[in-house]
């Protein structure tokens, strides 16, 4: 382990240490004076903000979180399987708006779990165990029926592994869920949405219920960007979920029944003999 703190943002060190996927930086956000932008590699992973944990940066981020707000009634503790760790952002999220609530969490990087639980604590209260294993496996390690929710926003380096984009996959997440549970999913893509288009077809195969969450620009192949995919057994709020996503400060438009069919454009299931992983973020992406 290398630690340093030689540069300066805010007023604040910014504290950069190796960890097991690259060099992970916790980079003061100059405008809160308790928000960090966690970034890996360069790459921006989340952003945390110790003062005010329900505030989402990211608008991926965002958007699940109406998930984890509309998969069960207000408040009420719900048990919930985040597949990708990183800054715990979402994690938090949840601890806060539903207090009591039980989370695990797949993060294979124990040396960036650590910097993280050490240099960004959790929420007073908040029930998270972090397994350093890979997102299949803690899948394979858990019961049936275990979850009400299961958040995948698995990356090594910037992009999805092919083992956890497939058909195979999403019926070991149906496993684990409770049967009106709710699976959310960070999906990344750009020109022309190949990956995007399979992703949801393979969604669509799987599940009864399926939405997708995404911004304009990304849905007109203008850029690279996230599209977060919502899928159940049991029929989803699209109307809520339209109304939240088209409120954000970074608007999406959430497609579904007929319409989520035909932006597929007849794309097949993936499976695992023929998942691949997400494309690469294109070079300046993150400048």
């Amino acid at each position: 382990m290398v630690k340093r703190r030689s540069r300066r943002a805010g007023g604040r060190p910014v504290v950069s240490e190796d960890v097991g996927g690259g060099l992970a930086e916790l980079v003061p956000d100059v405008d809160r004076p308790r928000g960090w932008h966690v970034l890996l590699d360069g790459a921006p992973q989340s952003h945390v903000d110790l003062d005010e944990p329900t505030r989402l940066v990211f608008e991926y981020q965002r958007r699940i979180g109406h998930a984890i707000d509309l998969v069960a009634s207000p408040g009420r503790p719900i048990d919930v399987l985040h597949l990708g760790g990183g800054g715990l952002t979402l994690a938090r999220y949840t601890a806060v708006t539903r207090p009591r609530s039980n989370q695990q969490v797949a993060e294979p990087d124990a040396a960036l779990t650590a910097l993280v639980r050490r240099e960004l604590p959790l929420p007073d209260g908040a029930r998270v165990r972090v397994r350093a294993v890979d997102a299949r496996a803690l899948l394979d390690r858990l019961p049936e029926d275990w979850a009400d929710l299961v958040i995948a926003d698995v990356f090594q380096g910037a992009r999805t592994p092919a083992h956890c984009a497939s058909a195979e996959f999403l019926d070991h997440v149906r496993r684990v869920l409770r049967p009106d549970g709710w699976y959310a999913a960070n999906v990344t893509d750009g020109p022309p949405l190949a990956h995007l288009r399979a992703q949801t077809a393979t969604a669509i195969d799987r599940f009864a219920a399926v939405c997708l969450a995404v911004e304009p620009a990304v849905l007109r192949g203008r850029r690279f960007g996230n599209g977060v995919l919502f899928a159940a057994e049991v029929p989803l709020p699209a109307a809520e979920l339209t109304r939240r996503c088209a409120g954000d400060p970074q608007p999406a438009r959430l497609l579904a029944g007929r319409e989520l069919v035909d932006f597929t454009g007849g794309a097949p299931a993936v499976t695992d003999a023929t998942a691949v992983a997400s494309p690469p973020p294109p070079d300046g992406s993150f400048e």
